[in-house]
């Protein structure tokens, strides 16, 4: 369980917001409650590629989007995704 919140942290580093702010030397990731709320679905749709990066966890969420939870739709929402 552990592995899937440090990948989804990761995941979230890629949003634009965050994106500018790692340029500027500044990483940001998900907070534990945003980690919670795609857990499940991480697990759920995603189980078999989380080893093949953040990106491609990424792709696979937005694939499954009408199916995701509704916390875990608004935390890529939010996250500009």
């Amino acid at each position: 369980m552990s592995k899937i919140f440090l990948l989804f942290a990761l995941l979230l580093t890629f949003g634009s917001t965050a994106t500018m702010a790692q340029a500027q030397g500044q990483p940001h990731s998900g907070t534990e409650a945003e980690q919670r709320a795609c857990a499940r679905d991480v697990s759920r749709f995603c189980r078999e590629v989380m080893d093949q990066g953040d990106f491609t966890i990424l792709a696979c969420l937005q694939q499954h989007r009408p199916k995701l939870s509704k916390p875990c739709n608004q935390v890529l929402l939010n996250h500009g995704q």
